[in-house]
């Protein structure tokens, strides 16, 4: 490293050269002003004025109103959005498909080094790839999603490459790296990507929401941002705060629960954690070095979807109101993102999920994605509740869908018919001012193309302008626009330290909900002999339709368990044993390909139950149908009377298995659950119920050896049975019969049980329902 202290005037600046392990960028720190990173190689100067530093980032030996970090981030934003040219923005309303670090051979995140798979290159994990470099120069994109990386220093170095190269092209301007969730305990992140390794790891959604405290999440806000920031990303594509009415929908795992006060303070913390900077790091209005742009989605909410199906499916694009309740999925939003209680005031990005919002539209009376509609876009979120941040499309939602209405592909719900480049037409003029999933700029001109037709260049070219202020603001708030560059030692130092793990392994423990403790069994102290069964895993399918190899297998790490206990796998020789299970797993997803193969619709039952269930009490006539495309002919999605059995049926059968083998000593089920579920088929069976939404055994084990006092809550109801179950309304919290068990203990939303018995605290006082 160099260092040069370059004195001007009264001023006095430190130029600091920093070429080691790939780094090559400079770092000028202004005299009580903005510290400035560039790379020698993209060719930009610097500009001395009136004793201070600034990047001439446009090359035309001036100052531009953009580069002055003295001028606000609007001003700013205002000034470089009235010099791009079409094209330019365009780049900027894209935002990228999933990249991993080093690009993966196959698959969604693929990628190729100078036309060869990374095993077969001579690149380095952190090099650009092809596609990369051709989206951020031919496409000008300057939004990039990244998944999996193979370490912090690799996706620092990433980092430092690729501002490197975006910032010797056109206008300089940086790029904004963004990220899903990546902090799980268990790898259960959008896309099973990025979750766990070196960062430190939280629970998520559902076990967040079980602690009832929303410090916890603004404190994991705060430590992720700075992980988040030292690996290079500006911006989470997250809370989800989908109000998580509707128990058989597979991504309430990710929400904060169905309490709409429960979801909007904890939505609330998420944002004010992850965006709020301090002191020395502080820009302006909170916004400063260490804060994260926050993209709180799905707006209005995706949470009501019909028949619990999802809506990245064919099968999934409706979300229904049966109980006429948008409004109260609307409230975490704006009584909640948009009303922060940090100085940045509101959540900076907003997404809108991939369902039709069904029937809701009584203006343009329109059943449309709701990333297509004017009505849910414009006429609500931007004029009745005032919101002018950045609206970027879910992923996708302009490719075209799949042939059947099982596969995964493009999902442009309501516009089937439309051309992709219509579809971003329609989704411009609706008022979003981003694509998800688009590395391509083509469709984005001809959508400006077609404007021009109906409204004159006049108005397209303010209409690109007012969104690439709005997405301009995001990169200039967090200092992007001053040093995007990284210090690889201070990366290495900061994501997933011993101090960050500890505060995430803290917040694991409080999310575990003991359900049942029959006799006080619990807690069983360390150095009992313990048998764990095995557990028949059969082959699931993924997003792609990939299935899994069917295996038996320990479902926990047993030399973990020998910490706390001993093991022996002959039950007659065991003080007690612990039945590690998950929750009941829907083999389709709410459709089978060969139900509708065989004549009938396709739609099946999402069973919440281990055992086969038919869905005798089901709606006899769904409330939304229709394919345009795939399956015209469809226009009743009922299931009624089918039956399903769940992929993980034999989780029940060991725990009976179990309780037989164990001839009345202690029986001990852990559940990991993605969704609420039925306990009825075993509960009166076993003697303790300690459920987690995806945290580490360790966790757990703390909890059953009575290291550490239970203390979580249920953030959801767990029905009685499946017939309340398809009574309830999607759209509506708090609907079901809850489960009663044989202590008396009813498993209803905020029930959760310490050594004492039933909780009764401040928690459950504030959050009723």
């Amino acid at each position: 490293m160099k260092k040069t202290i370059i004195t001007v005037g009264f001023a006095f600046f430190i130029s600091v050269t920093v070429q080691a392990q790939q780094e090559n960028f400079t770092i000028i720190k202004n005299n009580k002003g903005a510290d400035l990173g560039y790379s020698p190689e993209s060719g930009i100067k610097i500009l001395t004025v009136n004793g201070k530093k600034f990047k001439d980032l446009n090359k035309n030996g001036k100052l531009d109103k953009y580069e002055d970090w003295r001028l606000s981030a609007d001003e700013r934003a205002k000034d470089l959005a009235s010099q791009m040219s079409v094209e330019q923005i365009a780049g900027l309303m894209l935002y990228s498909r999933h990249q991993a670090l080093p690009a993966g051979i196959a698959g969604y995140n693929a990628g190729t080094y100078n036309g060869k798979v990374f095993p077969e290159s001579n690149a380095k994990a952190y090099d650009l790839t092809d596609q990369q470099k051709a989206f951020l120069k031919e496409d000008n994109l300057r939004h990039v999603l990244i998944t999996n990386v193979e370490s912090p220093e690799v996706a620092a170095l990433w980092n430092n490459q690729m501002q490197a190269f975006v910032e010797g092209i056109g206008l300089g301007i940086p790029s904004n790296t963004s990220t899903d969730p990546r902090h799980n305990a268990t790898v259960t992140a959008e896309f099973n990507a990025g979750a766990g390794g070196t960062i430190s790891m939280w629970p998520d959604g559902l076990g967040m929401a079980s602690t009832f405290d929303p410090k916890i999440v603004e404190q994991f806000g705060q430590i992720a941002a700075k992980e988040y920031r030292a690996l290079g990303i500006a911006t989470a594509l997250s809370p989800q705060i989908d109000l998580g009415s509707e128990p058989r929908w597979y991504r309430i795992s990710m929400t904060f629960g169905e309490s709409p006060a429960l979801t909007r303070d904890m939505g609330r913390a998420y944002i004010d954690g992850f965006q709020t900077s301090y002191g020395k790091d502080e820009i302006k209005d909170g916004w400063g070095y260490k804060s994260v742009n926050a993209m709180v989605k799905h707006w209005p909410s995706g949470g009501a979807e019909e028949g619990g199906r999802d809506g990245h499916w064919a099968y999934g694009k409706f979300a229904v109101y049966p109980g006429n309740n948008l409004q109260q999925h609307i409230d975490p939003f704006i009584n909640g993102a948009f009303k922060l209680k940090g100085k940045t005031s509101k959540a900076s990005a907003v997404m809108p999920y991939y369902t039709i919002t069904f029937d809701q539209d009584k203006k343009y009376n329109e059943n449309v994605a709701n990333g297509y509609s004017k009505y849910i876009i414009t006429d609500l979120l931007r004029d009745k509740y005032g919101y002018d941040g950045v609206v970027c499309t879910d992923w996708l939602v302009t490719g075209d869908e799949g042939k059947t209405p099982n596969l995964f592909a493009g999902k442009p719900w309501g516009v089937e018919n439309l051309s992709i480049n219509e579809r971003h037409y329609k989704a411009i003029i609706a008022g979003v001012d981003q694509f998800g999933g688009n590395n391509d700029k083509k469709p984005v001109l001809e959508a400006y193309q077609m404007g021009i037709k109906e409204f004159g260049e006049s108005f397209m070219r303010a209409r690109f302008e007012r969104s690439a202020v709005r997405l301009l603001k995001n990169i200039f708030r967090v200092g992007l626009f001053e040093n995007p560059y990284l210090n690889v030692a201070e990366t290495k130092a900061i994501v997933g330290n011993s101090e960050f793990m500890k505060a995430g392994y803290e917040a694991q423990l409080k999310s575990v909900v003991l359900l049942k403790n029959k006799a006080s069994v619990l807690p069983l102290k360390e150095k009992k002999t313990v048998f764990i069964p095995k557990i028949y895993k059969a082959s699931t399918k993924d997003w792609w339709g990939v299935a899994s190899q069917p295996k038996l297998e320990y479902p926990v790490n047993l030399e973990l368990v020998k910490k706390y206990y001993n093991v022996t796998e002959d039950p007659s020789k065991a003080d007690f044993a612990i039945v590690f299970v998950t929750s009941p797993q829907s083999l389709e997803g709410g459709y089978d390909l060969k139900d509708r193969q065989n004549g009938s619709n396709g739609y099946v039952p999402i069973s919440l139950q281990y055992g086969t269930y038919t869905a005798t009490e089901a709606r006899a006539k769904s409330i939304a149908a229709g394919d345009q495309v795939i399956d015209p002919a469809i226009k009743d999605r009922t299931y009624k009377n089918k039956t399903v059995t769940v992929a993980n049926t034999m989780d029940l059968r060991t725990i009976l298995d179990t309780r037989d083998m164990m001839n009345g000593k202690p029986v001990i089920v852990s559940v990991t659950a993605s969704k609420p579920m039925i306990f009825n088929e075993f509960e009166k069976q076993v003697d303790g119920i300690v459920l987690n939404f995806g945290v580490s055994t360790q966790a757990v084990l703390d909890i059953i050896s009575g290291k550490t006092e239970p203390s979580g809550l249920l953030p959801v109801q767990m029905p009685v049975n499946m017939e309340t179950v398809e009574k309830q309304f999607e759209d509506v919290p708090y609907d079901m019969t809850p489960h009663k068990d044989s202590e008396g203990n009813v498993y209803d939303f905020a029930y959760g049980l310490n050594w004492k018995g039933v909780i009764k605290d401040a928690r459950t006082e504030v959050y009723k329902k």
